[in-house]
């Protein structure tokens, strides 16, 4: 057993994202479901993770946090389920920038954006990813180029961008685009991504019935 992979999450967080990479990779792994401000902030998670958040998991002896890194490292570990280009492939440039676009400029703009933070026209030079619309504009391109972020393959740069884009449009945080909404209808048509769904979707908690 000192190759189990055990996940860390909660349904309503990023963990969705690493639960859909999961699936596409296709390996057995263990789910430990943790709940906000018990179980999460335990001295026994806190071990895993010190921050107190989800999602994480744990390999072997290794142990990953950062729903971007674990998307990286999944991919990397487990090459079989074709979710990464080979290393010195012309794919691999734009794997990484798509990647970590969406984990840096993208989720800290949508973020800021839907807390109400703007910028200050004399610090933007101080945010890494200048202003909304800069980054809305640079996405909206890069989806439209291919079927995919690399090219005509799908990889763990679109799961992790098209999970950002789909959460963000449904949420109001990233404005619906047409070149978007193509983009996230594609990727989420995976067989993976339904299987993803399903079993988040069963552990959402229970709302009460109404008498």
């Amino acid at each position: 057993m000192s190759d189990e992979l055990v996940f860390y999450t909660n349904p309503m967080s990023r963990g969705r994202i690493v639960r859909w990479m999961l699936e596409e990779v296709g390996q057995p792994y263990r789910t430990e479901l943790l709940e906000w401000n018990t179980t999460m902030k335990s001295p026994e998670y806190k071990a895993i993770n010190p921050m107190g958040k989800v999602p994480a998991i744990r390999h072997g002896s290794t142990v990953v946090t950062e729903a971007a890194a674990i998307c990286t490292y999944l991919a990397d570990a487990f090459p079989q389920a074709g979710l990464a280009p080979p290393p010195a492939s012309r794919e691999r440039g734009p794997y990484y920038r798509w990647l970590f676009f969406a984990s840096g400029p993208l989720e800290q703009t949508v973020v800021n954006r839907s807390l109400g933070f703007v910028t200050p026209p004399e610090r933007r030079i101080m945010a890494g990813y200048g202003v909304y619309e800069d980054v809305m504009d640079t996405l909206e391109k890069a989806v439209s180029v291919d079927a995919y972020l690399t090219g005509d393959r799908f990889t763990a740069a679109d799961l992790y961008v098209g999970a950002h884009l789909g959460w963000g449009m449904q949420s109001g945080g990233i404005e619906k685009r047409p070149a978007f909404e193509r983009f996230v209808a594609r990727v989420t048509q995976r067989p993976a991504y339904a299987r993803a769904t399903q079993i988040d979707n069963s552990l959402m908690p229970q709302q009460p019935q109404r008498a």
